[in-house]
């Protein structure tokens, strides 16, 4: 155990013990993980720390001390209100990331159910694929989870099953806009039709998607409808420290109606102090997030953002065709965006020890448990990777067909 120091220590000491800590981490500069990171380019990133750190003190939470942030952030909420074509009267949130976000809907969702239907415990209906943030949300707040397998051919959400685990205490259905396993699009505009059916409030997750599919879309890439333009979705969430490229800490809620919020918030008059009223989780909120996101978008703009996602979905092109042209693997399909998952279709290939003869050449190799294979999920800075990587992929193949290994663990599967 360590103990708080007697006296302090000097600053260049402390910043050196703190570079060579990195010392064992992957690094994520040579883009040797598919995982975990978003970048672009140095010119961004320092964007990005200079607005954190000319908001480093500040608190978002304390909006008379501080109306900047609010201005700030109610700019950020409504580019991203604009991007995902919300209608007039429209709201959102500035959250901490995307269980945040999601967490929020979730209970959006409950305590409208709770005082629109009388519902005590309500479940929620969702894909398999979609994310365990929405099962995490529901143990916190008392809600039942029914997970529903999507369809074998394409592993999007099989509606029609979904609407078979509906009954009258259902209080949120779930779509992603892609979902993380697969990188596919649910049927988003059946999802929110059945969800108008029953007057049931519909999410979408695009956590990933949402600061890169409009701009994809604009490349003339098809897309699906996955947004506010599709009617009956209620609520959609998107990561700015994703696709948005910006520091972490950063995800929005975005709501169709702002008479919604009310059953997001948390409000409690039982204080000495007074009235106490929060939005988020959170009390108080780091600025520098908030500041961060708006200097990156207002840098970027469309023309940015179009032209980094061109350059990401070339990198998905060379990656998913490298992979199938190395005899033995064979990538999933469909993937819509720039996650993908391979697999070994010999029966004589173990994924598994090609996974860690990948590893000991020094990748971070994320493992997918079903099916058995290898999941990437790729941005801008992978475009400098493509080339070494298929290389020692194809080594990692031969060394494990050669060798005839197999897995001493299903290491990385955990995310």
């Amino acid at each position: 155990m360590r103990t708080l120091p007697a006296h302090g220590r000097d600053r260049a000491s402390l910043m050196a013990e703190l570079e060579a800590a990195k010392a064992s981490d992957v690094s994520w500069r040579d883009a040797r993980m598919a995982v975990y990171f978003y970048h672009l380019d140095e010119e961004v990133t320092r964007v990005a720390q200079e607005a954190y750190l000319a908001y480093w003190t500040e608190n978002a939470m304390g909006t008379r001390a501080f109306p900047s942030v609010k201005r700030l952030e109610d700019e950020v909420v409504g580019m991203g209100l604009s991007l995902l074509q919300a209608p007039e009267g429209a709201a959102g949130t500035f959250t901490s990331g995307g269980s945040e976000s999601i967490f929020l809907a979730v209970k959006a969702a409950r305590d409208r159910a709770r005082e629109e239907k009388g519902i005590a415990r309500g479940n929620i209906v969702l894909p398999r694929s979609a994310h365990p943030t929405f099962d995490r949300a529901a143990h916190y707040l008392g809600l039942e989870v029914r997970r529903v397998p999507g369809r074998r051919n394409d592993r999007r959400a099989d509606v029609d099953a979904m609407a078979t685990r509906i009954d009258a205490a259902t209080v949120l259905l779930v779509g992603s806009a892609p979902c993380y396993p697969f990188g596919v699009f649910d049927p988003i505009a059946d999802i929110a039709a059945l969800a108008t059916a029953r007057g049931i409030w519909m999410h979408v997750d695009a956590c990933v998607g949402g600061f890169l599919a409009p701009f994809v879309r604009r490349l003339g890439r098809p897309i699906p409808a996955f947004d506010f333009a599709v009617p009956g979705v209620t609520s959609i969430s998107a990561d700015l420290h994703k696709h948005g490229y910006t520091a972490k800490g950063a995800s929005l809620l975005l709501l169709r109606d702002a008479a919604l919020l009310r059953h997001q918030h948390f409000s409690a008059d039982v204080w000495e102090r007074g009235p106490y009223a929060q939005p988020t989780t959170q009390g108080s909120r780091p600025a520098g997030a908030v500041a961060s996101a708006w200097a990156v978008m207002n840098f970027l703009g469309e023309e940015g953002y179009t032209r980094w996602a061109a350059l990401l979905m070339d990198t998905t092109d060379r990656f998913a065709a490298g992979i199938a042209a190395i005899p033995g693997l064979a990538v999933l399909e469909p993937h819509d965006l720039c996650i993908l998952v391979y697999r070994a279709e010999d029966p004589a290939l173990d994924i598994g020890a090609v996974a860690e003869a990948m590893g000991r050449r020094g990748w971070l190799v994320g493992r997918q448990a079903e099916p058995d294979g290898v999941h990437l999920h790729l941005n801008p800075q992978h475009a400098m990777a493509v080339d070494a990587y298929l290389s020692d992929l194809r080594a990692s193949v031969e060394e494990a067909r050669a060798s005839g290994a197999k897995a001493s663990a299903p290491a990385g599967r955990t995310y």
